[in-house]
């Protein structure tokens, strides 16, 4: 049997009002992915909505942060023998559309890892005061460090080749912001290549 392709990851808390939205988009939209929900603890109802929505659930016994969540993911994907993942927000702000754009950046660029970034061009999504200027600042430090010009370094939209997947399932940080600042510096020290592409964030769903 020929490894398995594409699969979509979606750390999911409390999201029973968005959730089911999502899959049916990302299957509408990306018919030959497979896609994975990991209940981070919820205490609603995601579990039972993301089952009748036709997805396949992880469901972990207590709440573990965005990052514990998707180390559980990159360990089923690299048991799975999948090549390629992509993190998808469980409340609907990223567009599985873009997901297309991400992978043949991958293609094009030779990457390892491809983040969706809110900053590069695409759309409206702006922040403002302190947050704004710490977020530049992590990117012009982390663009040294992968030696790429990055300006969104704490996108959760994050596209993984077998590479990744295969260092991310043994070593992924599960603290706050861990998942993202961390996880580029823990990828940038193993070799692998970071690139981004600019895209649209929409508003949370529910």
């Amino acid at each position: 049997m020929p490894a398995p392709s594409l699969l979509i990851v979606i750390p999911a808390w409390n999201e029973q009002e968005t959730i089911a939205a999502v899959i049916a988009e990302t299957r509408s939209t990306l018919p030959d992915a497979d896609i994975l929900v990991v209940n981070d603890g919820s205490t609603d109802r995601t579990v039972e909505v993301a089952h009748r929505a036709g997805a396949r659930v992880l469901d972990l016994p207590f709440n573990l942060g965005v990052g514990g969540a998707m180390r559980a993911g990159y360990k089923y994907a690299l048991r799975a023998g999948y090549q390629r993942t992509v993190q998808l927000d469980a409340d609907g702000q990223h567009d599985p559309a873009a997901v297309l754009d991400l992978l043949r950046t991958m293609d094009e660029q030779q990457a390892h890892i491809v983040i969706g970034a809110r900053f590069a061009g695409v759309g409206t999504y702006a922040v403002r005061g302190p947050r704004r200027w710490s977020m530049q600042v992590l990117s012009l430090v982390l663009s040294r460090v992968c030696r790429t010009r990055l300006t969104d370094t704490t996108s959760g939209f994050k596209a993984c080749d077998a590479t990744a997947v295969r260092l991310f399932a043994a070593n992924y940080p599960a603290e706050y912001l861990g998942d993202t600042i961390e996880a580029l510096v823990i990828a940038a020290r193993a070799g692998l290549t970071v690139r981004q592409v600019g895209v649209e964030m929409r508003p949370r769903a529910g």
